[in-house]
């Protein structure tokens, strides 16, 4: 009988547990209730908990190249079937957070676990679980893109029927037996996804995933992405494409300068930095009168007034008692239009010096 003394990953309380030796024990934290399993010594797999809802786990990461901090203590989850945003300016720690989740850079401190495998201690079996498009793609630019695919689909275990089928949803079904050193670099980033797809894996992490595409491929890549989520694919992504991430992710996080300032759904962080809709009103005459009560508003900012249109900003509560104050004042709406707070705008106001 072996007894092991466990912390739990979501709440840090220690559980105590006993078993066989090599047995996987079920498992319940008593404060948080998150459920996993543990195998006790005696087996060589990871001898940590797994939990049933998060797939990747940062903790106190940092990483520093001789005096300069390019993560610096950052922590974050990842929780299992969403699709998490990892954004930031350019140099603000993303790439280098992405390799060291993966160990292919050493960190200096933190834990990193994914699903529920401590990479530093078991990085061959957490990384069977990724499937990983690097920032910048490379293949043997001598073979074929089915020979490239073969060769890491032998790796993954994965069969040359599935590099068939991937190459036709990426688009490159008709240049499969083509060289990848005659491809544009669009085509290259569609073999590098097809590539990260080999094997089905239950967690994707994406960097960079439209660089070098066009608007086509960009759909492509959005939709596959979207595609997986539905399967039940954890999706970890980094890109500069602010409105595909505000269009496809659950959640996002904003790394600035190796450091951590934002972490929650767009919604959210727009409501912590007040941002508020802008809204425009389309009457079809202009009269002092309407001007007068929209103006009357607190809480309303007139932007401009040209012709006969409106541009104002209020919470989006204060809409509709602005439409009826103009109604009131004899105006005849003609047209509405709202644009919420976008993923650019908050990105700015977390990013900026």
């Amino acid at each position: 009988m072996s007894i092991q003394l466990v912390k739990c990953p979501a709440c840090k309380i220690m559980i105590t547990i006993s078993g066989k030796s090599g047995e996987k024990v079920p498992i319940a934290c008593p404060q948080c209730k998150q459920k996993g399993f543990f195998t006790l010594p005696g087996e060589p797999r990871s001898q940590i908990i797994t939990t049933d809802e998060i797939a990747i786990e940062v903790v106190n990461l940092k990483k520093q190249f001789n005096k300069f901090i390019a993560v610096d203590n950052i922590s974050f989850s990842v929780k299992k079937g969403e699709i998490f945003g990892f954004l930031g300016p350019n140099g603000a720690g993303k790439t280098t957070t992405i390799k060291a989740m993966l160990d292919l850079i050493h960190a200096n401190t933190g834990t990193i676990r994914i699903h529920g495998t401590d990479v530093l201690t078991h990085g061959k079996e957490a990384k069977k679980y990724v499937g990983y498009l690097p920032e910048k793609v490379a293949f043997y630019s001598n073979l074929t893109a089915l020979q490239n695919l073969g060769f890491y689909a032998e790796m993954k275990h994965a069969s040359k029927e599935e590099c068939i089928t991937l190459l036709e949803e990426m688009g490159l079904g008709d240049v499969g037996k083509k060289r990848v050193g005659t491809f544009s670099k669009g085509m290259v980033q569609r073999l590098g996804m097809a590539r990260a797809l080999l094997g089905n894996p239950p967690i994707l992490i994406l960097d960079e995933p439209s660089g070098g595409l066009d608007p086509r491929g960009v759909v492509l890549i959005r939709d596959k992405i979207l595609a997986m989520k539905k399967n039940g694919t954890t999706i970890f992504i980094s890109s500069h494409i602010l409105s595909e991430i505000q269009e496809i992710c659950d959640r996002v996080s904003i790394i600035n300068k190796g450091r951590l300032v934002a972490q929650d759904t767009v919604a959210e962080l727009s409501n912590k930095l007040n941002l508020k809709p802008h809204i425009t009103i389309m009457v079809d005459v202009m009269t002092p009168a309407i001007e007068n009560a929209v103006k009357a508003f607190s809480g309303v900012e007139v932007l401009k007034i040209q012709g006969n249109s409106i541009e104002i900003i209020c919470d989006g509560a204060m809409k509709a008692k602005v439409i009826l104050a103009i109604s009131t004042a004899g105006g005849n709406i003609l047209n509405l239009q709202t644009k919420e707070p976008s993923l650019e705008e908050v990105f700015m106001r977390y990013t900026e010096a």
